[in-house]
């Protein structure tokens, strides 16, 4: 074991810290994972090791460097239109029944990220309002979420690289939502950032806050909780929902035993779930 990594116990500590802070489970096997997150903070940050890092983040006048290893670990990839099929699905199926609701219509994208899905679905949404300009005359409002704060600020830019950008977007979508900076980036147009609210967001927390939500994309974050933890936060979202609101999880992802909350509803391709109403 190198000098500067983590002992079995001191392992095991960051285990539980991470759980409570965010939910995330991190089995024996991932101090690869530890390492590779970690170690670009401790060299930001100075410290002579990932050990000193950690007596940082878990002392309690040291809340920002807290902040700053939960953000480290729950930094994910992500991607435009991610499986295509939510999206087409959105488009060609809700879409036409959200848009004669007599009230603003509203979507959440839980664990955005830098903010890929919730701008797809800012797209999906301006793509759709060309053919039908009468759609949803009350509004429509995207909620972004992340517990995040380092993402929540990239997201809010809307500023992307050359690596990110290719990463799932038609070369007629990136003509069309982006303009080349001087620095060879991409800036999205401002009527798609607009459209995107981007809010704090920790799933293991209450939601009253965000309000009643038509639709919910939770996707690829499941995989990361206990069992326990997966059935409160499918619990609160459908609390959330509006009565048969549509959730679209992660293609690898369920809803487990909660058949009394949720119907699957299948598709072709792909899947979502409506909340039951009583």
């Amino acid at each position: 074991m190198k000098s500067d990594d983590l002992t079995s116990q001191e392992f095991f500590e960051f285990a539980q810290f991470l759980e409570r802070q965010c939910g995330i489970v991190l089995n024996e096997n991932k101090s690869y994972l530890v390492n590779s997150r970690l170690k670009p903070l401790v060299r930001q940050e100075k410290f002579s090791g990932l050990s000193e890092l950690l007596k940082s983040a878990y002392s309690g006048n040291q809340n920002s460097m807290r902040e700053k290893v939960v953000d480290a670990m729950t930094t994910n990839e992500t991607l435009w239109f991610r499986d295509k099929y939510p999206f087409e699905i959105l488009t060609d199926r809700l879409f036409t029944d959200l848009s004669k609701v007599n009230r603003k219509v509203r979507i959440w994208s839980a664990a955005c990220s830098s903010g890929q899905e919730p701008f797809s679905i800012a797209m999906c949404i301006q793509e759709y309002k060309k053919h039908h300009p009468r759609a949803f005359p009350y509004g429509i409002e995207i909620i972004a979420t992340d517990i995040s704060a380092d993402m929540l600020k990239r997201a809010k830019l809307g500023r992307f690289d050359g690596i990110s950008i290719s990463r799932g977007l038609s070369e007629e979508r990136k003509s069309r939502f982006f303009k080349q900076t001087e620095d060879n980036h991409m800036q999205l147009n401002r009527d798609i950032l607009s459209m995107v609210d981007f809010r704090p967001q920790n799933l293991l927390t209450s939601y009253s806050a965000l309000g009643k939500f038509d639709v919910v994309f939770c996707r690829n974050v499941l995989i990361y909780f206990s069992l326990s933890n997966k059935r409160k936060i499918l619990q609160q979202i459908a609390a959330c929902l509006q009565n048969e609101g549509s959730l679209f999880l992660g293609a690898s992802e369920s809803i487990a035993e909660l058949n009394d909350l949720y119907t699957l509803v299948r598709n072709n391709p792909g899947l979502f779930y409506t909340k039951k109403s009583y």
